[in-house]
């Protein structure tokens, strides 16, 4: 009997209310607020009703402070041009002994053109390097010099960079004014070529029995099964030609700088032979001067 009148109590109460649909649901976002409203709840108090939490968030941290500004295909900054002389042992104050590979310059690494995003669609410095004789050239490449009055030179590479101000044709670049000692630079250049080496020489393969019986001593051996793929992949190591190609190497650092003798001492060793043409630029450094990505 009790339990019927408190039904009947509460069907009562039910009926002697009436709430329409609007009251309904503002009620409910009153009394029982989803998490989301309840950020917004607690954000409202601190920032403006127009920013949504996440984007106020933002706001409030320290933004880093960024300096990568060039890209993978940009250089650091402007570059010269030098010739390889050799190597030696350099001895430092304390005693160690650095192995060096000595450059010299030759007559050039003057500023021979300049392009802007305007006229070429980039920004980069042409820059010309090793003085020779009129008639060592041809003639588009005499008339393209004589424009800015520059004397004949060998060979002209290009340095791109992310702006061009404070260079001028005719410009001649110093060593001194660009790098000093404990920099760290790239330097690019021609590989020693070898002509054609087999396998051993040119992948570091290892040499089959000498004795014993065994035929195969400095053969490549099997290159691939017969039946499944019944061919050989692609890019498979084997004898060809070594050598000759473009390389650059990376991060290395300016041991001495010589005025007098002109000429630039950096650890370590660099491609090609004595006499080979080197590209030099500052280094770049991920994290620092190129973006990490």
């Amino acid at each position: 009997m009790e339990k019927d009148k408190i039904r009947v109590e509460h069907s009562l109460v039910l009926t002697s209310v009436s709430i329409s649909p609007t009251m309904a649901m503002s009620m409910a976002a009153v009394s029982f607020p989803s998490l989301h409203q309840k950020q917004t709840l607690s954000s409202s108090l601190f920032t403006p009703t127009f920013l949504p939490s996440k984007a106020s968030s933002f706001l409030t941290k320290p933004s880093p402070k960024r300096t990568l500004t060039i890209s993978m295909s940009m250089e650091a900054g402007i570059g010269v041009m030098a010739s390889k002389l050799g190597m030696m042992s350099f001895f430092e104050p304390d005693g160690t002994v650095v192995p060096v590979t000595v450059i010299g310059f030759r007559e050039g690494n003057i500023v021979t053109q300049l392009k802007t995003l305007a006229t070429d669609g980039y920004d980069a410095v042409q820059v010309g390097y090793r003085r020779v004789r009129d008639k060592k050239l041809t003639k588009p490449e005499t008339g393209h010099l004589q424009k800015s009055g520059i004397i004949p030179l060998r060979h002209l590479q290009e340095f791109r960079l992310t702006n061009v101000e404070g260079f001028e044709p005719n410009q001649k670049l110093v060593f001194d004014e660009i790098f000093k000692e404990g920099d760290l630079v790239d330097v690019a250049g021609t590989t020693i070529g070898k002509g054609f080496q087999g396998g051993i020489k040119r992948h570091n393969f290892k040499r089959g029995q000498m004795t014993h019986g065994s035929k195969s001593h400095r053969a490549l051996g099997s290159i691939g099964a017969g039946t499944t793929p019944g061919r050989v992949y692609k890019g498979k190591k084997m004898p060809g030609r070594m050598g000759g190609t473009r390389t650059k190497i990376r991060k290395l650092r300016i041991v001495k700088v010589d005025k007098e003798l002109n000429v630039v001492m950096i650890k370590g060793a660099l491609p090609g032979k004595p006499g080979n043409l080197l590209r030099i630029t500052p280094a770049k450094i991920v994290g620092v001067n190129i973006p990490k990505n």
